[in-house]
């Protein structure tokens, strides 16, 4: 069976292995630093400073990510297998990008319109339902959760332009 261009690999075992422990190597070295600058030290009186145990984890954040980085190009070369393919990172990608857009846009014009926005799209795009029932549900569940939140618990989410507009903030 010949392979399309949906089955072939995005990443290899490797790459990620690698590229995920540079990402928690940076994440151990923004922590040792922000921690120096709290104060890393043991006080007589006082025990331990702000930065002493956030150091101490990052450090091990760090030793833990080199560890992988070496295992992922010395130890375990042989694994460079298929990691993702093009077919299932697209799939992937398909609700990752809409719900970074989403948790964006919650930020800018409110929880309510977001989500508005966020399940007609998706109920449009991925279901295929008509606009209608897109519109329809994501406005009632926009309703279902100011009722649940603001109304019965007294919980405020985050409001936009739409909200204050309608005096809701």
């Amino acid at each position: 069976m010949a392979e399309g261009p949906q089955d072939r690999a995005a990443f290899g075992l490797k790459s990620a292995e690698i590229a995920v422990a540079a990402f928690f190597f940076l994440f151990g070295a923004i922590v040792m630093y922000d921690s120096v600058r709290l104060g890393i030290g043991w006080q007589e009186v006082h025990g331990p400073q702000p930065g002493y145990f956030p150091f101490y984890v990052g450090l091990i954040i760090c030793v833990s990510a080199l560890v992988n980085a070496v295992q992922g190009l010395i130890i375990r070369p042989e694994r460079d297998r298929t990691f993702v393919e093009v077919g299932q990172l697209k799939l992937v990608l398909t609700v990752l990008i809409p719900t970074a857009l989403y948790a964006a846009l919650v930020g800018l014009i409110g929880i309510y319109v977001a989500s508005i926005l966020f399940i007609t799209f998706f109920m449009r795009w991925l279901g295929k339902y008509p606009w209608w029932k897109a519109v329809a549900v994501s406005l009632s569940t926009a309703v279902v959760f100011y009722l649940i939140f603001e109304a019965w618990f007294k919980v405020p989410l985050p409001k936009g332009p739409v909200e204050a507009f309608f005096g809701l903030n």
